[in-house]
């Protein structure tokens, strides 16, 4: 049976060497034919795989020492008149009730009429009944220490409206705090905790200009009082508006964030501050996986100077602005639609006094391109004041520059001026029909009311309002109907497909863009 098995075995590797060698001459071959036909494709996307099998023990065993609770308490005084609001005697039918009802009998022995206790009522004076003051709990959030000599980092809204602040480290220690300084624009505070020659564990910052989209953070802090809470997850985007003000370049993560979990911070990897957690969005109220850090430039920027003793002294251009749409830029011969168009050049502000006008576009800061309204303040505010900055800006169709001496940050924003009465008479309106709007003369001769607007045209649907003021066309000054007309039809003749219309409303100038070809 061996013999008879090795001729069949020496025919079928003949064969199988055969096969071999034609699918080689075939692959050679159909390789050829598709090198000549088919174009080569780059290769796909690859990663090398990132090993976190060890998890993120290391960084919260280094970092977690740094990381505090925050309890502030604020000072207190409650007064309420005999049968004041909320008590009891607010009840519907409750003074009906009988003397001996149970109810009654309830808040006799136990709160008073008025919810107070008949045993432990405190000093009547002018018919009103007041408590001492005391001091009450009114936050607790969380912090992070930066100094081994006690100097530790907090959120402004954990510590705004408190008289007094502590601070509870892992291992249960409990330390009272001062107040160093905070900056209400960013939500950031700094408190000092006597060390009386303790050297606390602190953490340092990551350069934030590095963290990328998709990077591991681990975010530690105090939730809902628990203290010492740990959550991981990654970063979801970068340089985020929420609202907050002007100087919003918030970090978004998807780690778990709660209430308590503010003014803790968000680690690397490497142990390094990346942002303060500071807001999440949550419909509900509880993590939604949407949490927002302030970068840790900026914390380190401000928080250095507050450490100082100083205080955040931001650069003040001194102007109203709003973006550039593409309807703007196509009517004023823009050929990107970035920038931020000057509504309002303030009164003696420094963009009046170096000539800045209503109307100009800035379009970069000493050389630093400044795509959006947003973008333009947080760039002048991280200036220094009286730095002369150069501020390139378009005008008229044509680049300039424009070099501008900065001043400080006013801290309150200037009031708006009272509205005034924008009826007009109406035998002297005009109807602009292409355009859907009722003009008249203002009664100070400059420029003219809008008295209607239909609601099915574009100047409705691009905010116009009765009461509106136009004030100029494409950089020209109208006083009259006929004017804002003529400004309209220039601008069409030269074939922009947009006229740009600076309105004000509420004494605040805005610009809005028109279509030309209507009717």
């Amino acid at each position: 049976m061996s013999n008879s098995s090795k001729p069949s075995l020496s025919t079928r590797n003949r064969f199988l060497a055969a096969a071999a060698s034609a699918a080689i001459i075939a692959g050679a071959g159909f390789g050829a034919v598709t090198s000549g036909t088919v174009p080569v494709l780059a290769e796909a996307v690859s990663v090398a795989p990132q090993n976190q099998t060890t998890g993120f023990g290391d960084v919260v065993d280094k970092v977690s020492p740094a990381v505090v609770s925050v309890m502030v308490k604020g000072q207190t005084e409650t007064a309420m008149n005999d049968g004041g609001r909320g008590g009891p005697s607010q009840m519907p039918g409750f003074d009906e009730l009988p003397d001996n009802h149970p109810l009654k009998r309830f808040f006799r022995e136990f709160g008073g009429p008025d919810g107070q206790g008949e045993s432990r009522r405190p000093e009547r004076r002018g018919g009103e009944r007041h408590h001492r003051n005391q001091e009450r709990p009114v936050a607790q959030g969380s912090g992070f220490f930066i100094s081994e000599d006690g100097y530790l980092v907090t959120n402004n809204h954990v510590v705004e409206g408190g008289d007094a602040y502590s601070v509870k480290l892992t291992d249960g220690a409990e330390y009272d705090a001062k107040l160093i300084g905070r900056d209400p624009r960013t939500d950031l505070a700094v408190l000092k905790v006597d060390n009386k020659g303790s050297k606390f564990t602190y953490v340092g910052f990551a350069d934030d200009a590095k963290v990328r989209v998709g990077d591991w953070v681990v975010a530690v802090g105090n939730p809902f009082g628990l203290g010492g809470t740990v959550t991981a997850g990654i970063v979801s985007a970068r340089g985020r508006d929420i609202g907050a003000g002007p100087y919003d370049d918030f970090l978004q993560i998807d780690a778990a964030v709660n209430r308590g979990n503010s003014g803790g911070p968000a680690f690397n990897t490497n142990g390094e501050v990346v942002g303060v957690n500071t807001a999440i969005f949550s419909p509900s109220g509880g993590n939604v996986g949407i949490a927002f850090a302030i970068p840790a430039s900026t914390v380190k920027q401000v928080v250095t100077t507050l450490m100082e003793g100083k205080s955040i002294e931001r650069g003040w251009l001194g102007v109203q602005i709003q973006p550039v749409t593409p309807e703007i830029a196509e009517s004023i011969g823009l050929e990107n639609a970035k920038g931020a168009i000057v509504a309002s050049a303030q009164s003696d502000s420094p963009a009046a006094t170096a000539g800045v006008k209503d109307g100009d576009v800035i379009t970069a800061v000493d050389g630093q391109a400044v795509s959006t309204p947003r973008e333009l303040a947080r760039v002048i505010g991280s200036a220094r004041p009286g730095k002369d900055v150069k501020i390139d800006l378009w005008r008229n169709g044509k680049a300039q520059s424009i070099n501008v001496k900065l001043g400080v940050l006013p801290g309150d924003e200037k009031a708006a001026a009272q509205t005034g009465d924008d009826q007009q008479d109406e035998d002297l309106a005009s109807t602009l029909d292409d355009y859907g709007l009722t003009v008249a003369p203002s009664d100070d001769g400059k420029g003219v009311v809008i008295t209607q607007v239909d609601p099915d045209s574009d100047a409705a649907s691009r905010g116009l309002e009765a009461g509106d003021v136009i004030v100029s066309v494409n950089s020209k000054e109208v006083t009259s109907p006929d004017e804002v007309e003529t400004a309209i039809k220039d601008a069409a003749k030269a074939g922009r497909k947009q006229v740009l219309v600076q309105v004000t409303r509420d004494d605040v100038n805005r610009f809005v863009a028109l279509p030309t070809n209507q009717g």
